[in-house]
C-alpha cells in the first residue's frame, strides 16, 4: 500500500497518483495513465471494459485501487462518478449521446464533418470548464515579463507551436520557434536566456526533442509554460504553468482545436495586458 489513508476526492487521488507514479510497477503505471487520461470512461464503464481498454488484467485494477488505500475498485470509481455528478447536469448525458452518435453515423464526408464538429464542440466546452483561470493568469504574466519567448513542439504539436509563435509576433513580441532544422534542437535552445520564457507543447508519446529543449529551460531557471494531454506527462512536473488539454477524437483521429483555442486565448489575453500597461504608462 502506497498511502495510509485513501484519498477522499478525485483531486486528492490525482495528486497522489502524480506523486507516486515513479514508484509504481510497469502495469500499475499503465493503469495510472489510463485513469488520469480517461476519467469519463472510469466513471461509466465496468471493470471488464476498463481493463480491456487499458490493456491490463481486471485484477490489476483492483490491485491499483488497493495500492492507494481503497478496499476495491468500485470504491475508487465512485470518486469519478461523484465528480461527473457535480458537473453541469447535462454533461454526463451529452457524453453518452456523443459516443452513441459517433457509433451510429456513417463515414460519408458530411457525416464525418458532423462527427468532428460535435466532438470538438464537446472538447471545447470541457476546455472552458476545466482550465484554471489562475493558471492562465500565471502564464500571461510569464509571457508579459519575458524579453523573448521560445516555443517548441514537434510532429502533431508543431501546428500549435508554430501558431503560438505567429500570434506572439503579431502583437510585437519577440518569439522564436525552435523547429530543430538540421536536428539542431539543443543548439537553438542554447540561445534561451534567464530573462526569457519557454512554451513547450507535447502530446503522447511525448517527443524526446521537446523534453530535451524544455530541460534546457529548467536548468537555466527559465519559466516553462506547458501544453500537454496528461498530468502524468514528463513535462508537467517541470512546468511553471501547465495546461492539460483533452482533445476530441473521432475514429482514432485526434483534433487540435482545443490546443489552438488555448494558444489563441493566451496570446490575445497577453495583447490585452500589454495594451493596458501601455495605456497606464502614457497616463
Amino acid at each position: 500500500m502506497l498511502l495510509e489513508k485513501a484519498p477522499e476526492s478525485l483531486v486528492e487521488l490525482k495528486q497522489a497518483i502524480t506523486e507516486c507514479h515513479p514508484r509504481l510497477s510497469k502495469r500499475l503505471r499503465q493503469v495510472a495513465e489510463y485513469l488520469v487520461d480517461n476519467p469519463n470512461q472510469i466513471a461509466f464503464d465496468t471493470v471488464a471494459v476498463i481493463s480491456k481498454d487499458a490493456g491490463v488484467h481486471p485484477s490489476t485494477l483492483v490491485r491499483f485501487a488497493n495500492s492507494f488505500g481503497y478496499t476495491g475498485f468500485s470504491e475508487m470509481q465512485r470518486l469519478f462518478q461523484q465528480k461527473l455528478m457535480q458537473e453541469a447536469p447535462s454533461y454526463q448525458e451529452r457524453i453518452r449521446i456523443a459516443r452513441q452518435e459517433s457509433e451510429d453515423m456513417g463515414e460519408a464526408p458530411d457525416q464525418l464533418l458532423e462527427q468532428f464538429v460535435r466532438a470538438n464542440t464537446l472538447a471545447l466546452d470541457t476546455l472552458s470548464k476545466t482550465t484554471d483561470g489562475a493558471e492562465m493568469e500565471r502564464a500571461v504574466e510569464i509571457l508579459a515579463s519575458a524579453k523573448a519567448t521560445h516555443i517548441v513542439g514537434v510532429r502533431r504539436a508543431f501546428v500549435v507551436a508554430s501558431y503560438f509563435a505567429y500570434a506572439l509576433r503579431h502583437i510585437d513580441r519577440r518569439a522564436y520557434l525552435i523547429d530543430g532544422v538540421g536536428g539542431m534542437y539543443r543548439e537553438q535552445a542554447s540561445t534561451v536566456a534567464q530573462e526569457d520564457a519557454m512554451v513547450a507543447i507535447s502530446f503522447h508519446p511525448y517527443a524526446e526533442e521537446t523534453q530535451d529543449v524544455a530541460q534546457v529551460a529548467v536548468e537555466r531557471g527559465v519559466p516553462l509554460i506547458v501544453i500537454t494531454d496528461s498530468q502524468l506527462s514528463p513535462l508537467a512536473s517541470q512546468a511553471t504553468a501547465c495546461f492539460v488539454v483533452k482533445e476530441a477524437e473521432v475514429h482514432a483521429f485526434r483534433s487540435l482545436a482545443s490546443s489552438l483555442c488555448l494558444a489563441q486565448s493566451l496570446s490575445i489575453a497577453l495583447a490585452y495586458r500589454l495594451d493596458k500597461q501601455q495605456a497606464l504608462d502614457i497616463v
